[in-house]
């Protein structure tokens, strides 16, 4: 289907420039006119919408026909899609012209890029009614003014050089608003969110909404349902105009051969999101967010993070948990252990403090296996752990590690 971009007619010129974006067609809309049998129209009105070709069978009341119709005007480009236009040269005298080049660039705010012509021979003469045809594609990747350029060069029977230029402005719109959210766990583990809303005037299917990892991360989506792998926001999957959607994705850091667990310092480079999606007539578009970056949480020179815990313990027996020291820094530490009991905590250490756990070089890790004694039942935090190292005789203080929930486990008498 054609809508035409009719610029103004510059000069005479023996050959005419036609061009056209080509759109998809949308389904014809008509206004039906009813009223009650009694009134005065009676049967009238009725009968008009029943004969109108343009109304559906049987839902002659139904404002959408079954017809389609060609765009009545140029309509919006959104960023993402991909820009269509037929270009015509004719002749339009009874001349026969000769070297006729016909150029094609798009003009945007940061360059300019040639679509069509640019390397091609001229085409050797165009007799008179004849026509050069191109149809131009063109991915739009850029927001704002954009101005479609096409230039014609040719050379009359008297051997005149004639040139012409026209010129077609159109917007280029933002169809998806996109914001991010970074949420880090207490391990290695990066969570993402990302809203996506419709910002244009029309329903939008979501295709595909994707994070391309960076070779730092390996991500899971979290948008399915584990048991059903049925998707998180039901079987619709249009986006109706000034929806969100949220989305949420994890990410881990890939143990590399040589890449020190868990250290990763300064801006990190996540990925980038990759969204597909169709207008309601079946135009696709596609968006790619650039590279998402995310500041890594500073640990100071040592990080503890607890590996293995339970989720719930009896009263007054031991357990264990499992916890992993990292040394952040550039030095090599020699440690030593201490755990301090408070009085006033539900928890105790079981167990020697002050031993000493050896050196540990710069961004490497050890396990530590520790146990306690609950005495307090309900949900008690686990503190008093304390890392010296003993070259700078500097102490790491450790405290609300994590929470665990004590229970009694004795009958009521």
């Amino acid at each position: 289907s054609k809508s035409k971009m009719e610029p103004n007619r510059e000069k005479e010129h023996l050959l005419a420039l036609k061009v056209m974006r080509l759109t998809r067609p949308t389904f014809l809309h008509v206004t039906p006119i009813t009223c009650d049998d009694r009134d005065l129209p009676g049967q009238t009105f009725s009968q008009i919408v029943r004969s109108d070709m343009a109304s559906s069978t049987g839902l002659e009341e139904f404002a959408m026909g079954e017809l389609l119709t060609l765009p009545q005007n140029f309509g919006n480009i959104f960023l993402g899609e991909t820009f269509s236009c037929y270009v015509c040269v004719h002749n339009d005298s009874t001349q026969v012209v000769k070297d006729i080049m016909v150029k094609a660039d798009l003009q945007t705010s940061s360059q300019r890029l040639t679509l069509s012509g640019g390397s091609s021979p001229p085409i050797p003469e165009l007799g008179p009614e004849g026509s050069i045809d191109e149809v131009i594609h063109h991915e739009v990747k850029e927001l704002g003014t954009h101005i479609l350029v096409c230039a014609v060069s040719y050379t009359t029977q008297s051997s005149e050089k004639m040139y012409f230029r026209k010129f077609f402005k159109f917007q280029v719109l933002k169809p998806l608003d996109v914001k991010t959210k970074f949420y880090n766990a207490e391990s290695d583990e990066v969570y993402l969110e990302a809203q996506v809303q419709n910002i244009t005037a029309a329903p939008m299917v979501m295709e595909k909404v994707s994070l391309e990892p960076s070779p730092s991360y390996s991500v899971t989506e979290l948008n399915t349902e584990e048991k059903a792998g049925s998707s998180v926001f039901g079987t619709s999957v249009y986006l109706n105009p000034k929806d969100i959607r949220q989305y949420l994705y994890c990410l881990k850091p890939k143990v590399e051969v040589g890449t020190p667990r868990g250290v990763l310092k300064g801006v990190t480079n996540i990925g980038k999101l990759d969204i597909i999606w169709k207008t309601n007539m079946g135009e696709k578009g596609r968006l790619q967010t650039s590279p998402l970056q995310r500041m890594a949480p500073g640990y100071g020179d040592i990080r503890l993070t607890v590996e293995q815990i339970p989720d719930g313990v009896p009263m007054e027996k031991p357990f264990n948990f499992k916890c992993r020291v990292t040394n952040c820094c550039e030095r090599t530490m020699d440690l030593l252990l201490l755990l301090q009991n408070n009085g006033t905590s539900g928890l105790y250490w079981c167990g020697v403090s002050g031993k000493q756990l050896g050196k540990l070089g710069p961004n490497t890790n050890m396990e530590l296996n520790l146990t306690l004694l609950a005495s307090v039942p309900g949900l008690q935090s686990i503190s008093g752990l304390r890392l010296t190292d003993t070259y700078l005789k500097r102490t790491y203080e450790h405290d609300d590690i994590a929470q665990i929930f004590v229970y009694s486990d004795q009958e009521p008498s």
